[in-house]
């Protein structure tokens, strides 16, 4: 897939943020279907937007045709200020989202997220819904029930979690899920960071949007 990334900066409420749009192949889409914010692990243990796991799920909105957004939280890599244990990360999630829009104002949106990053987007969801603007989607990968006040979600949610995660245990996810009735998707064999196992993530993001 020839993807484009396009590097850029946004103003925050404490300093510039560093994001990157990838562009899905124009020989494949004429123009984006949709649009997705794709938010990253925790950032005081290494999370960045270039993690693995956050590269493939923006892999899989790209194979959708959706323009995808990426963006550094505050302290990584280029993005000024210091972790704010959620608050301050959904806040600029919300100005990135808001800045996209003034491009692609009328597109499906998608939220997507890898542990700490689901904590953010399903706040995210939260503050949409109550302004009467959600989301068309969203897609939790090694959702942080139990690391994180995580909020009650959509019936449509998309859960992946591994098996074998030891970071957040899947027994925890199963107790945040259960309540709401949401299905979770368990790849056998799959630690927090899905070694060997990232492509069922694609995979499983492209087979469910296409039914």
């Amino acid at each position: 897939m020839n993807a484009q990334t396009l590097p850029f900066f946004i103003a925050g409420a404490v300093g510039q943020l560093e994001c990157a749009l990838d562009l899905p192949d124009p020989s494949t889409f004429a123009a984006p279907r949709g649009l997705a914010l794709v938010a990253h692990p925790h950032p005081l243990f290494g999370g960045t937007m270039d993690n693995k796991v956050v590269h493939t799920l923006a892999r899989g909105f790209l194979a959708l045709g959706y323009a995808t957004v990426r963006m550094n939280f505050r302290g990584v890599g280029k993005s000024e200020g210091v972790h704010d244990e959620g608050r301050g990360e959904t806040d600029d999630m919300a100005l990135l989202l808001a800045h996209m829009r003034q491009q692609y104002r009328d597109l499906p949106l998608v939220l997507g997220g890898f542990s700490f990053g689901t904590f953010v987007q399903a706040q995210l969801q939260q503050r949409l819904n109550q302004a009467g603007t959600p989301a068309d989607r969203l897609v939790l990968v090694g959702t942080a029930a139990g690391k994180w006040p995580m909020p009650t979600v959509p019936a449509d949610t998309i859960l992946i979690h591994g098996e074998l995660d030891d970071t957040i245990p899947l027994a925890a996810v199963f107790e945040w899920a259960r309540p709401q009735d949401i299905p979770v998707i368990v790849i056998p064999g799959a630690d927090h960071f899905f070694h060997r196992r990232l492509q069922h993530i694609k995979n499983l993001m492209v087979e469910m949007w296409r039914r």
